[in-house]
């Protein structure tokens, strides 16, 4: 009797350690399934996919400008043949430079159209072999001389990011983020008050002090940022 009464004893242990066992294991499973769904949500809804077609450089590079601007935006910038053409003609004060997609990562830019003269000189010094410096130092000349113009208070804005994939849907590049230059022709900490190098994440400081490319560099935090 005593031995009945010790292997019901030890079935029962059995089993219940078996029940455990598939609950544990079954919590698991659910827990595993959960994160893989979850997962598989986030990717289907960022959607990402290459920058192939000139629609969809300009696309990316509309989020450059203004949101309420962008339908005007006149863009221009290297097509999917490399080609430097005018991809979209607008009608407001914006022009949005696209991303070159010959080059590494994600650049596109957004000015005010007066600021085309500026920005076309520099291309074209660039186009004609010039190095960093030396367009540097001709504008500056050209700039003094009045032969260019830069408006006080033009400001840039510029998408930028590491990667070169894109939502469709929204346009959003993926990690892409925003900075803005705010020209300053001339100006220095003295006659500004802001310091020349960034006091801390997020704040503006002046760039390039006493030049004709003198700027307020304003680098937001990006949006996962704490």
């Amino acid at each position: 009797m005593k031995g009945i009464i010790i292997a019901l004893i030890f079935t029962g242990i059995l089993i219940s350690c078996n029940s455990a066992d598939k609950t544990k294991n079954g919590t698991e499973k659910s827990a595993e399934t959960e994160i893989l769904t979850s997962s598989d949500s986030i990717a289907v809804a960022k959607n990402y996919t290459t920058i192939d077609t000139d629609e969809a450089l300009i696309a990316t590079a509309l989020m450059a400008a203004p949101k309420a601007s962008r339908t005007g935006c006149k863009v221009i910038g290297y097509n999917m043949a490399g080609e430097f053409v005018t991809l979209r003609e607008g009608d407001n004060e914006f022009i949005v430079l696209a991303d070159n997609p010959n080059q590494k990562g994600f650049n596109a830019a957004c000015y005010h159209k007066e600021l085309e003269p500026f920005m076309a000189r520099g291309r074209a010094l660039k186009a004609a072999g010039k190095s960093g410096p030396e367009i540097f130092a001709i504008r500056e000349a050209e700039v003094k001389s009045g032969q260019l113009h830069i408006p006080t208070g033009a400001t840039l804005h510029i998408y930028y990011g590491t990667k070169t994939l894109y939502n469709p849907k929204t346009s959003e590049v993926e990690d892409a983020q925003l900075r803005y230059v705010v020209y300053m022709p001339w100006a220095t900490s003295a006659s500004t008050g802001l310091p020349e190098i960034p006091a801390a994440k997020n704040h503006p400081w002046l760039m390039n002090p006493g030049t004709h490319r003198a700027h307020i560099m304003i680098s937001p935090l990006a949006e996962d940022s704490e």
